[in-house]
This record gives C-alpha cells, sequence and structure tokens, in this order.
C-alpha cells in the first residue's frame, strides 16, 4: 500500500489554479523523485507558463520544511507532485443555426510533498495512487 498525502510531512498546494491539470501533469511527472533542489533548478529553465506555478509551490514546500526545523532543504525529495482537477467556469459559444457550444475554461489543484531519503525509504516504495490496484 503507498503513502497517502497527508503522510509527507512537508507539503504546499495551490488550489484553483487557473491552468488546466493536462497542461501541468508532464511538468509535474518531470520533477516526481528529485531533490527539491534540483527539481527548482529544472523548473527555473522550463519555459511553460505551468512550469511557473510550480516553482511558487515548491519553493513554499521548501519554506514549510525550513519553517519546522529542517537544516538542508534541498538535500529533500519531491516524493509526491500531484495534480488533480477543480472546478470548470462554464461559457456558452453561439455557433451557426441557433445552436450553442460549451465553453470550459478549466481550473486544477496542484500539490507538492516533499520528504526526507530515510523516511521514505522506511516506509517502502511510494507510487501514483492513480495505479493503485
Amino acid at each position: 500500500m503507498s503513502k497517502t498525502i497527508s503522510e509527507f510531512p512537508y507539503k504546499a498546494s495551490h488550489r484553483f489554479a487557473r491552468s488546466s491539470v493536462r497542461k501541468l501533469r508532464p511538468v509535474l511527472t518531470l520533477i516526481r523523485g528529485k531533490y527539491a533542489d534540483d527539481a527548482m533548478n529544472t523548473l527555473k529553465y522550463l519555459p511553460h507558463r505551468g512550469a511557473r506555478m510550480i516553482e511558487q509551490v515548491l519553493k513554499s514546500a521548501m519554506a514549510n520544511a525550513e519553517d519546522r526545523g529542517v537544516r538542508n532543504v534541498g538535500d529533500l525529495i519531491v516524493a509526491d507532485a500531484r495534480g488533480d482537477g477543480g472546478p470548470m467556469f462554464k461559457r456558452l459559444m453561439p455557433r451557426a443555426r441557433g445552436m450553442a457550444y460549451m465553453i470550459r475554461r478549466r481550473s486544477c489543484h496542484v500539490t507538492i510533498a516533499l520528504t526526507d531519503l530515510e523516511s521514505l525509504l522506511a516506509g517502502g516504495p511510494v507510487g501514483d495512487e492513480d495505479t493503485e490496484e
């Protein structure tokens, strides 16, 4: 059984981010499992708009860890980087012959959890909860 997000000691989230989760998931996959410093350097040089949002969430998670007394926050590992779908703004676009198409302006919730290497190895493998059987 894998760990849930509440079991990780240092986490931060950005709720109702004005971007589609489909655009953020490849960037989140890119930093998952890396050290926090390496993930920050990776995000800094990515040209995506979503990378800026994820970078702020990662900075916040590192600041939360530093506030709780971690000496070197760069040695923490991004144990969980998750993007979940949020609510949608729904609009109608008029189309030909009196029809209307729905426009969905999507939002998402971004959550990043950090942990140290010792507790990660002691707790067993950490997997995505989407792949549980």
